[in-house]
């Protein structure tokens, strides 16, 4: 079965991200052995396509979320944790602060 999105043909799970980003997820996460010129390079890159569009952030997580609730709902399955509550300090008079 072939995947198309659009015209394009995804054939990995990184087809799918980088159509769904619109950019290849190297450009993100950087690739191993890379130099300090090319991770400058690719960095500057990153922050002109976030100043060009300035709901990337929002919809990555976005997508990000979708993905985990529909391919792995239990990573959502959390225990909250308590909240600590601030106490109220009396003063030598007795009278809470």
């Amino acid at each position: 079965m072939r995947a198309y999105i659009g015209t394009h043909q995804a054939v990995s799970t990184n087809d799918f991200v980088e159509l769904a980003l619109g950019t290849p997820v190297e450009l993100w996460l950087g690739v191993e052995g890379e130099t300090e010129e090319e991770r400058a390079a690719r960095l500057d890159a990153a922050r002109d396509i976030v100043a060009d569009n300035p709901n990337l952030p929002d919809d990555v997580s976005r997508i990000a979320a979708e993905a985990i609730e529909a391919y792995a709902p239990e990573l959502f399955n959390v225990i909250p944790l308590a909240r600590a509550t601030a106490r109220r300090t009396r003063s030598r008079r007795g009278v809470a602060a």
